[in-house]
């Protein structure tokens, strides 16, 4: 019965691949999927990434239809960077807690209080708040972004973890939002070390978005993108990975001869899994939901933007 069940699966997914060709064909349509996304939904991406090179990639696009397969606040990022494009995501539910953790009124009254100070916001957050920043940046170019910053004091919103990690490497005063990551903060010392009992021999991968106390056990802290090509260039053959399981498929293409274990099972996002390939096709057959952005909005949110983009 269960392989009955399993075999009709692969059959839907054959189908739903061959509708998915031919719609992106008759859209003119690309497919960017987050290293969180779903094994089905990174298989049949054109490119998969982390947020920086997503946002890259929207801002470059000569198709007329993005599909974006993450969070809301990474469909709007593209939208802002492409305003003349139509934005797609396979499911609206797809939000981010971290982003909404940190809001527009709460944000002026900190600038007002630190008048001196310039905005930076991690991308996972709204189009709104990007618009009230001088800013952005990714955890891949986190450092590089708070240090091109012509300002000696940084309100730096909302990942208090990230924020924690940043701070180590710059002589810049951070003044930190209180927001976290629903997933990475699970992940504890004692998970880690649990993890390191049963696999002695691996090396621990971790995200700065965990907790400090987590990332300071790290072998190797960095972005997903960073993760990712610190495992496919390392000698090591067996890493405990301290980020979302969705980063999975991108490990094993990379390295099918390494092993990976992940650090918790709690490690999964239930809103980048959200979306799945049905839903894709079905956005890209009724060409909803639409990502939009009011234009008063967005202007202000590409100039930070592309100011990240502008850090080299």
């Amino acid at each position: 019965m269960e392989a009955l069940a399993l075999e009709r699966k692969k059959e839907q997914n054959r189908e739903l691949k061959e509708r998915l060709l031919q719609l992106k064909k008759e859209r003119n349509a690309i497919i960017l999927a987050h290293y969180y996304q779903r094994d089905e939904i990174q298989e049949v991406a054109d490119f998969r990434g982390d947020s920086f090179l997503l946002a890259q990639k929207a801002a470059q696009t000569d198709a007329d239809v993005i599909v974006f397969c993450g969070v809301h606040f990474m469909g709007e990022s593209a939208k802002i960077l492409a305003p003349n494009k139509t934005v797609l995501i396979p499911d609206e539910r797809a939000g981010c807690p971290m982003a909404d953790m940190v809001n527009v009124d709460g944000l002026r009254a900190l600038k007002a209080k630190h008048p001196k100070a310039k905005v930076v916001a991690y991308i996972n957050t709204s189009a709104e708040i990007k618009a009230e920043t001088d800013i952005c940046c990714t955890s891949s170019n986190a450092i590089k972004v708070i240090n091109s910053v012509d300002s000696d004091e940084i309100i730096w919103v909302p990942d208090k973890n990230l924020g924690d990690y940043v701070q180590k490497f710059t002589d810049k005063k951070l003044i930190i939002w209180e927001g976290y990551c629903n997933t990475h903060d699970q992940l504890t010392v004692r998970d880690v070390e649990e993890m390191r009992a049963k696999h002695p021999e691996a090396v621990f991968v971790v995200h700065p978005e965990c907790r400090p106390e987590v990332v300071k056990l790290g072998d190797y802290v960095g972005s997903t993108t960073g993760i990712i090509k610190y495992c496919r260039e390392s000698s090591a053959k067996e890493f405990i990975v301290g980020t979302e399981d969705g980063t999975g498929y991108q490990l094993r293409v990379d390295s099918p001869d390494k092993k990976f274990h992940f650090a918790t099972k709690y490690l999964v996002c239930p809103n980048m899994k959200v979306n799945n390939l049905k839903k894709l096709v079905k956005a890209l057959e009724t060409m909803q939901p639409q990502i939009y952005v009011p234009p008063y909005v967005a202007d202000q949110a590409r100039a930070s933007l592309e100011r990240m983009l502008l850090v080299q």
